[in-house]
C-alpha cells in the first residue's frame, strides 16, 4: 500500500479528515451567479471584475493558486505585482459573456501540475507578464470579433515576446491532515532584472456581514522576528489555526469588507476594506491598513529585483500547532 492509498483509507474511516483543505477557491467568484442579486439576474454586468478587488463576496472565494478548507472558512492564496499593472494580481482576469466573441473566458495562463486524491501534494504554475497586463486591450479586441473569429489571447497581446515573464510555482506538502507546508518559487525568464512583490495571502471568507448574529473571525500577528513571523487565525466553527511566514519584510492586515466608497459613493462600514493592501502596495496609501496589525484579511510582503534566469523561493505553513520552534527545519 502505497503512503497516498493508507491517507485515502484514513479519511474513508474518519481517522484522519484528509480532504479538509483542498483546492476548492474559484477561478471566478465575481460575474457568476452564486454573486448575482441583481433584478433581472444580470449576473456578469452586477459583479463586474473591476468590482472584485474592492467587493466582499458572500458565497465563495477566488484566488491565484489558493487552498480552502472543506467550507471555504478560511482561505489562503497568492497575489503579485509587477510595478507595472494598474492593481495586484490577486485573481484570474477574463471577459463576461457579452464582452467575448465566444462568451465568457479567462485569458490568464496557468497551469495544474499535480494533485492527489487527498491533496496531500499540489503544484500549481502561474506565468505572470512583466509588462502591464492589457486588460483593456482583451475587453476591445474580443468585442469588436464575431462568432466565426478566433478569439484573441493573452498571447497575441505581444506581452510574452522575448520572454519578459515571471514563472510563479506554488507548492502544498501535507505533514498530516492539518499540517499544510507551502512553497513559492519565482523564476525570472526574461532578459532583464525586473522587480516583484509577492503577497501571499490569508483571509476570512466574509460570512459576518450578513447576519447581526454571526461571530467574526480574526487574524492577528502573534510573533514576529527576523526569522519568521506567526499570524494566528481565529474561527467560531473552524477554530484555531496559525500560519508560519518566513522574513516577510511586511505584515499587512485589512478586513474582507466591502469598499463601498470606491464603488458605490457611500460611507464604508469599516476603515479598512478588501482593497486596502492594493491601495496601499500600488497607490502607496499607508494609512489603508491597520497598523495594530489585526482584521480579517493578512499579507505578508515580499519584494525582490530578480535577476535573468534567477529564482527567489520562500516557505510558509499552516497548521493547527501554535508552539512551533523551528517551523521550517
Amino acid at each position: 500500500m502505497t503512503a497516498e492509498e493508507q491517507r485515502l483509507v484514513e479519511h474513508r474511516e474518519h481517522q484522519a479528515h484528509w480532504h479538509r483543505w483542498g483546492p476548492y477557491l474559484s477561478e471566478r467568484q465575481w460575474g457568476t451567479v452564486r454573486e448575482d442579486y441583481s433584478a433581472d439576474g444580470s449576473a456578469w454586468s452586477y459583479f463586474p471584475h473591476d468590482h472584485a478587488r474592492s467587493r466582499a463576496y458572500r458565497w465563495g472565494e477566488d484566488g491565484l493558486g489558493g487552498i480552502s478548507d472543506n467550507h471555504q472558512r478560511l482561505c489562503f492564496a497568492i497575489a503579485l505585482w509587477n510595478e507595472a499593472d494598474p492593481i495586484l494580481k490577486e485573481r484570474m482576469f477574463g471577459l463576461s459573456g457579452p464582452e467575448g466573441n465566444h462568451g465568457e473566458d479567462v485569458k490568464d495562463y496557468y497551469f495544474y501540475l499535480d494533485n492527489t486524491p487527498t491533496h496531500a501534494y499540489m503544484k500549481f504554475l502561474y506565468k505572470y507578464p512583466q509588462g502591464a497586463f492589457p486588460y483593456q486591450q482583451l475587453v476591445e479586441k474580443n468585442q469588436r470579433l464575431g462568432y466565426d473569429d478566433p478569439e484573441f489571447e493573452l498571447g497575441d497581446t505581444g506581452i510574452f515576446e522575448g520572454d519578459r515573464y515571471f514563472d510563479v510555482f506554488v507548492e502544498y506538502a501535507k505533514a498530516s491532515d492539518e499540517d499544510i507546508l507551502i512553497q513559492i518559487q519565482v523564476i525570472n525568464r526574461g532578459p532583464e532584472a525586473k522587480p516583484l512583490h509577492l503577497l501571499p495571502t490569508l483571509w476570512f471568507r466574509n460570512t459576518w456581514s450578513w447576519f447581526l448574529d454571526e461571530q467574526k473571525p480574526l487574524l492577528k500577528v502573534e510573533q514576529t522576528d527576523r526569522a519568521w513571523s506567526k499570524i494566528a487565525a481565529s474561527h467560531p466553527t473552524l477554530g484555531d489555526r496559525w500560519l508560519y511566514c518566513q522574513a516577510p519584510d511586511e505584515l499587512l492586515f485589512t478586513e474582507n469588507e466591502t469598499n463601498f466608497e470606491r464603488l458605490f459613493n457611500t460611507p464604508n462600514a469599516s476603515p479598512y476594506v478588501k482593497d486596502a493592501i492594493n491601495q496601499y502596495i500600488v497607490e502607496g496609501k499607508t494609512q489603508a491598513v491597520n497598523p495594530d496589525c489585526l482584521g480579517t484579511k493578512f499579507s505578508g510582503h515580499y519584494t525582490w529585483t530578480i535577476q535573468p534566469g534567477e529564482s527567489k523561493t520562500i516557505r510558509l505553513r499552516l497548521c493547527d500547532t501554535p508552539e512551533l520552534a523551528s517551523p521550517f527545519g
